[in-house]
């Protein structure tokens, strides 16, 4: 189980086709370090089995259902992905209950800062933002307004939903520490609903 806290970026290395399985190799100093053969991380959201750990990276192994239900398989070399080690028991929850089990993936429509790049007023590090994605109709039902949901792993509240779209107001620590501002506009991204809701 994780809380949609993210800890750090990670960075993509590779994204090898074994002649079954895809190999996911990422760059993680800080957390790769922390991990063992066997242990279970958020990668965006989506819960993997680590392999092959050494202190700077690890590698993950994608069954088809994987590459099918998210945005690993659209990843290249050198992207950013979140990441995220599972709550420990008793720890406190700071996000919500995430399972890492992505429900689709959703289009990124828009991230647009609160305040307009053309203000005086405006600044890139300081600004909030507004995010707004595409869901899959797979998890439409379960968008409530106030509810919870997480994108590429980030534990995130619904500010609006329009029947096809949510609208996101994203803070400026959300902003720089997590993948968000590498993505592009029509960049999938993984939705994975509130399972408590």
């Amino acid at each position: 189980m994780f809380t949609g806290i993210v800890e750090q970026t990670g960075t993509i290395v590779s994204f090898t086709d074994l002649g079954g399985v895809h190999r996911l190799t990422v760059a993680a100093p800080g957390i790769a370090g922390q991990l063992r053969e066997g242990d279970s991380l958020a990668v965006s959201g989506v819960c993997l089995t680590a392999l092959d750990v050494d202190p700077e990276l690890f590698h993950a192994d994608l069954a088809a259902e994987t590459l099918a239900r998210t945005s690993l398989a659209s990843l290249a070399v050198s992207s950013k992905v979140n990441l995220e080690l599972p709550t420990a028991a008793g720890s406190p929850l700071g996000g919500h209950v995430v399972q890492g089990h992505v429900d689709d993936a959703g289009v990124l429509v828009a991230l647009e800062p609160v305040i307009p790049e053309s203000s005086p007023q405006f600044d890139r590090q300081t600004t909030d933002w507004t995010l707004k994605v595409r869901v899959p109709e797979i998890v439409r039902p379960w968008m409530v307004h106030k509810g919870s949901v997480a994108i590429e792993g980030i534990s995130l509240t619904i500010a609006g939903f329009d029947g096809d779209v949510i609208t996101i107001a994203i803070l400026p620590l959300t902003y720089w520490r997590t993948n968000l501002h590498s993505l592009a506009i029509g960049a999938p991204v993984n939705v994975e609903a509130d399972v408590l809701v």
